[in-house]
């Protein structure tokens, strides 16, 4: 069963928790099933308590909301949890390409509309308890008057887009992997809010004692820093430019030219082609102006609070599924500031990475019999070179990533012959989205996330006959094959790593019936991060690797094909790699 759940606008967040929500039980079909139920605030905690205890034993309840940032953060600053959600608002992403789902009122409306605007518009109305409303403890009925009306109209747009997304997906072709893949992209909804409030453990003075070390005490406002400023200095005298500024590209790049460096770009791949006495010291800014932007004083001053970095995940911000971040950089902590993420005292950092996860889960698509045996074992990329390259594995990782990736010519296209016969279901399934893509069909996921379709600018360019635009066309078309190619094995390994987030969750939850167990505090593609008690350390290693393989089974049934996970614990993050 369903329960929706909406908030009114009377919840204030700034002041504290004010005004009431709305409760609307539905069957699972998404239709109401009994009158909705306005409740204060102060008993949400006992409502949602009620409704999981009524029908434990029976179907679970699957709570209902609009967005896991919007409601399920309010519930979580009130100490409230629950086990099972659907989100409206990711669901509706998944819907709007999914090519395994056909055209609906509903699924047409969302696929007429830009990404970014709202498809249902609706408001949320303001919801006043009844004055004389009963305890959430003597009984829950919906309230009489206008407050009842008003609570409905809120709640009731809620349920019916839940209805026209349920009926979506049984309508499908695969309804039993898309309401997987909807029911694990809702769970990672809820898990990054759960992450977001739990935080990654920071320590600050290690931080600020790493900058000092590398970069000198801090600077004033605008101002350098000691080190980049000796390092400005240096290039001036080297570069013969004693007035240019390294930090503007354009001023850079005339300095080098000036100084018989001829570079295109100032990017540091094309400068270490040059030997020039300026070329160290200049990697070397570059190096140190980069950690300055990107994880610097002002980052530490905008981030890291009472001890914890608290990022703002963006659940399915890719296309293909994987998660983005908004602001702090969470998803590209860099290897200098590592050190600085440190457990509190009496626990540790339990650290896990998937090994090779998308060769393995290419591996999968295509049933490859030869690839799951070269898999067999930690390295599944040595099992490849010693299979084809003569043990040597930096070929053999050459070739794989190219053959995902599309990196057909050069050295990696001299490597692919070898790959397809010796894996030729597995190379098929990107030959085969790439295929598609180039000529502007869509591909999809294991459990059916879609590519989004080709522009009407891309069509155009396919249609013209000028040749000059005909070679722009084929630019764009191998363009798009390379998307397509990796999109099939990407986003099934983002919804590999959801089953794997979903499935730690569940069974951390279980585990933290007496007192926690861990928390989730870190989530990146294929590597996850867990605060754990010392105690529960072992516990919760043979936990997360557990959890790996029932993600496994889950998506991909009974295969003879593993997924191994690297566990350690450490009591630093500059200690996991």
């Amino acid at each position: 069963m369903y329960i929706v759940l909406a908030p009114g606008t009377g919840v204030d967040w700034a002041d504290g928790p004010a005004g009431s929500w709305t409760l609307q039980e539905t069957d699972d079909a998404g239709v109401p099933a009994a009158p909705a139920v306005v409740v204060p605030f102060a008993d949400l905690p006992a409502a949602v308590r009620h409704f999981d205890q009524a029908h434990r034993g029976s179907a679970p309840v699957r709570w209902v909301w609009e967005s896991a940032r919007g409601v399920y953060g309010r519930m979580l600053a009130a100490g409230i949890t629950v086990e099972r959600c659907h989100d409206l608002a990711l669901v509706r992403g998944i819907l709007r390409y999914a090519e395994s789902v056909p055209a609906t009122p509903y699924t047409e409306k969302l696929r007429t509309q830009a990404p970014d605007e709202d498809p249902v518009p609706r408001q949320l109305l303001p919801v006043q308890a009844s004055p004389d409303q009963t305890s959430i403890f003597d009984t829950l009925e919906a309230p009489d008057g206008a407050a009842a009306g008003s609570a409905h109209s809120t709640a009731g747009e809620l349920a019916a887009e839940l209805a026209d997304q349920l009926d979506a997906v049984a309508r499908s072709s695969s309804p039993a992997r898309l309401n997987l893949l909807a029911a694990a992209e809702s769970t990672g909804g809820m898990i990054a809010v759960e992450m977001e409030s739990s935080g990654i453990p920071w320590r600050r003075d290690i931080h600020e004692a790493m900058l000092q070390d590398v970069l000198g005490p801090r600077p004033r406002e605008g101002a350098r820093p000691e080190r980049l400023e000796q390092l400005a200095a240096e290039l001036r005298r080297l570069l013969g430019n004693p007035g240019f500024n390294p930090d503007s590209p354009q001023e850079l790049l005339r300095a080098l030219h000036r100084a018989g460096i001829e570079v295109r770009s100032t990017r540091s791949w094309e400068l270490e082609q040059h030997h020039h006495p300026a070329i160290e010291p200049l990697l070397e800014y570059k190096k140190l102006s980069r950690l300055l932007t990107a994880n610097g004083w002002t980052w530490l001053d905008n981030w890291v609070r009472d001890g914890r970095f608290r990022p703002e995940y963006v659940v399915g911000g890719v296309v293909s599924g994987r998660w983005a971040s908004r602001g702090g950089g969470a998803l590209q902590i860099p290897k200098t500031v590592r050190d600085a993420v440190r457990p509190d005292p009496g626990h540790r950092l339990v650290v896990a990475d998937a090994a090779q996860l998308e060769p393995r889960v290419l591996a999968a698509l295509g049933q490859d019999s030869a690839l799951a045996a070269a898999a067999r074992g930690k390295d599944l990329y040595q099992g490849i070179a010693d299979q084809n390259f003569n043990g040597d594995r930096a070929q053999a990782k050459m070739a794989m990533l190219g053959a995902m990736y599309g990196a057909t010519s050069g050295e990696a296209g001299r490597l692919m012959p070898a790959l397809t016969r010796s894996y030729p279901r597995a190379i098929e399934v990107v030959e085969r989205g790439a295929r598609a893509g180039e000529a502007g069909r869509t591909v999809s996921s294991h459990l059916g996330r879609s590519s989004p379709p080709v522009s009407d600018r891309w069509l155009r360019a396919q249609q013209s006959t000028n040749a000059e635009e005909q070679r722009r066309a084929d630019s764009l078309a191998r363009s798009q094959g390379r998307f397509t190619r990796n999109f099939v094995v990407q986003a099934t390994a983002a919804e590999w790593a959801l089953c794997w987030l979903a499935e730690i969750r569940r069974r951390l939850r279980a585990a933290s019936a007496q007192a926690p167990a861990g928390d989730l505090v870190f989530f990146l593609h294929d590597e996850v991060m867990l605060h754990v008690p010392v105690p529960r350390v072992d516990e919760v290693t043979a936990l997360v690797s557990d959890a790996a393989a029932a993600a496994t089974r889950l998506l991909f049934g009974s295969i003879p094909l593993e997924f191994p996970v690297l566990v350690t614990a450490v009591g630093s993050y500059a200690d996991a790699k």
